[in-house]
């Protein structure tokens, strides 16, 4: 089956075909920026699918991947 990735505003609702423990990365990593006062105005989020499974980046590099077998996101800083 081939899956078709998708961009999304930073703020709007991640995509529902996202594992909750994917979309609760997001939303941490969101929460984060917000704290921080960083100017997110024009980011985005970026979803492939690598070999099933979601692959989420963000403009500045931050990349949300996630482990079936764990069911849990893995959350890489951008530089």
């Amino acid at each position: 089956m081939i899956q078709l990735g998708t961009r999304w505003s930073v703020g709007d609702e991640a995509p529902s075909s996202l594992p909750q423990a994917v979309t609760d990365a997001v939303l941490e990593v969101e929460a984060e920026l917000s704290e921080q006062g960083v100017d997110v105005a024009d980011w985005k989020w970026t979803l492939t699918w690598l070999e099933g499974r979601p692959v989420v980046e963000l403009d500045d590099d931050t990349v949300i991947e996630y482990d079936p077998a764990a069911d849990e996101a893995i959350v890489t800083p951008g530089e």
